[in-house]
């Protein structure tokens, strides 16, 4: 493959959410990145709601259970809302990138021996292909990361691009 080849992509918001929100990936208490800790937090939480239903029955002795238990919930509530911090800030970038998506007149991959370039209106990114680490793909989208990691669902190309892509990238990237 000598010359650049170019597949110029018909980006729709909703192939774009189907993928990044697949799974309750934007759920803030039950995407996996929050699944345990909400869990745990509502275990906890349980757990201390029983001890204080029944604290008039602990000795003094006793008491400093409950003092434990109340500290253990309070830390799996904090590591929790790091967590949906987290979610949310990634639901806010993911929904910033889909409206310059969007509003985009270009959407376009370049490719040659040496780079892999996406430009979405003008604003180019070029990497070579040494720079990408991983290639994975499936029935639905094309994922690479590397210096740039991108996302490209099969909808928005034809058939026969999706294939050539994934061929390509399949030739270049170590999986």
């Amino acid at each position: 493959m000598s010359e650049e080849r170019v597949i110029v992509l018909k980006p729709r918001r909703q192939d774009f959410e189907e993928i990044y929100f697949s799974g309750n990936q934007g759920s803030l208490f039950f995407s996996s990145t929050t699944r345990g800790r909400t869990i745990t937090t509502i275990v906890v939480g349980l757990i201390l709601l029983i001890l204080l239903f029944f604290r008039d029955d602990f000795s003094k002795e006793k008491a400093g259970i409950l003092y434990f238990v109340s500290f253990l919930f309070l830390l799996c509530a904090v590591f929790l809302s790091v967590s949906i911090n987290k979610v949310s800030r990634w639901k806010k970038q993911v929904g910033h990138y889909l409206t310059k998506l969007e509003n985009c007149s270009i959407y376009e991959i370049r490719f040659g021996d040496q780079f892999f370039t996406v430009n979405i209106d003008g604003d180019k990114e070029t990497s070579e292909w040494k720079d990408f680490e991983f290639f994975d793909s499936n029935n639905e989208f094309i994922s690479i990361e590397g210096k740039y990691s991108y996302m490209f669902p099969r909808k928005s190309m034809s058939e026969k691009e999706y294939s050539f892509l994934k061929q390509i990238l399949k030739q270049r990237i170590k999986e």
